[in-house]
């Protein structure tokens, strides 16, 4: 490939707290974080746009006159780009050529997808001059993903990959949009990602089902005279009031988000008021929620948990992501990392036959033009 007209990093994203909250109207704590995608792309003289990527060692190529999903998901995210902005700017985007590289690792509840959606359209409004809006691009991203990729997801991950600010967690209410940046000060501790390079084929039905106990627990909620637009805004009262006409996986779902909404709350006033050992705990909470409620973690994901709990080197950990493997984060002491790291590795290999792969992360800045 020649020398590209514009490279764009996107990167991935972690969550601190408020997982499964966003597509139920409530508020999470991500932030952008130094792990991403780069793309190269130059403008080509047809109606054909080749895309390569450098991890897969795979080339494909997207006629634009047929833009339709493909049997191959990694395929999708480029499709599914194309297609919505085709749809909101007819014939705006010419044939182009495309490298992809990565130093994020794929279903580790990273959003390497939220991560290259918001890249391919962060790259197409600067190749072609489109014009897109921070929101245009998340919107598109997250269409992308439902219609083309099959996960019906929030906002969350495409927002954080966007407007992500260096050394920040983002306070993001999925209801309204609106968000207030929180100082990232960790300090002795820092942040520490284990992956379990296990990814259950549960992952994108079982995130969609948890999805649809949602609305169906708001729809029997408001079969009863109410009005609420999301799960997350619902009174304990009154879900507690109506328990007897939920189904008990419903129910158990409904008072998990709203738990992890108000973990999200005291995570933040933790950060503010520097205390960490709170914020510990939020995290603590919130992995038991999603493991006994929610039900989307596994014997990986409670194992790495369950081995922290030792002594203070990790004031807090849980599962990250839609579930069923994965990474899990962890704030732990900088000092005794390193050996945490060593014990813990050798402990789930023991036990899996599985190698675990630790990431030291630094909250980053979103999308951008690097040329």
């Amino acid at each position: 490939m020649q020398d590209p007209m514009l490279t764009i990093k996107s990167p991935g994203r972690i969550n601190l707290i408020g997982e499964h909250i966003d597509y139920n109207g409530g508020e999470v704590m991500p932030a952008a974080i130094d792990l991403g995608i780069l793309l190269k792309l130059n403008v080509n003289d047809s109606n054909t746009c080749n895309i390569h990527s450098v991890d897969y060692e795979d080339t494909f190529s997207i006629d634009l006159e047929e833009v339709v999903p493909s049997e191959i998901e990694w395929h999708n995210y480029f499709l599914g780009v194309i297609y919505f902005i085709q749809q909101k700017l007819p014939g705006s985007i010419k044939g182009f050529d495309c490298t992809i590289e990565s130093n994020l690792p794929i279903g580790s509840g990273m959003s390497s997808s939220a991560a290259l959606e918001c890249g391919i359209a962060k790259g197409l409004d600067g190749l072609f001059d489109l014009g897109l809006t921070n929101l245009d691009i998340i919107t598109i991203a997250r269409d992308a993903e439902h219609h083309f990729v099959g996960t019906k997801c929030g906002i969350m991950d495409q927002f954080a990959v966007v407007n992500g600010k260096k050394g920040h967690f983002m306070k993001l209410n999925c209801q309204t949009l609106e968000v207030e940046y929180v100082k990232a000060d960790l300090d002795p501790y820092e942040l520490l990602l284990l992956n379990t390079n296990v990814e259950h084929s549960l992952a994108t039905s079982e995130y969609n089902k948890r999805r649809s106990e949602c609305e169906q627990g708001l729809h029997l909620i408001n079969a009863q005279g109410y009005d609420f637009k999301d799960v997350a805004h619902i009174p304990h009262s009154i879900i507690d009031e109506n328990k007897h006409r939920l189904p008990v996986k419903t129910f158990n779902r409904m008072k998990f988000v709203l738990e992890e909404n108000q973990r999200t709350a005291m995570a933040n006033n933790a950060l503010l008021n520097n205390d960490l050992q709170a914020l510990g705990w939020c995290i603590y909470g919130s992995h038991e929620g999603l493991k006994n409620l929610y039900e989307v973690s596994c014997e990986e994901l409670d194992f790495l948990v369950d081995f922290t709990r030792v002594d203070d080197t990790v004031l807090g950990a849980r599962m990250m992501g839609g579930g069923f493997g994965g990474c899990t984060l962890n704030i732990i002491r900088k000092n005794k990392k390193d050996d945490f790291i060593d014990q813990i590795s050798k402990a789930y290999f023991k036990k899996f036959k599985t190698d675990l792969t630790a990431y030291t992360v630094k909250i980053g800045d979103g999308v951008r033009n690097l040329k």
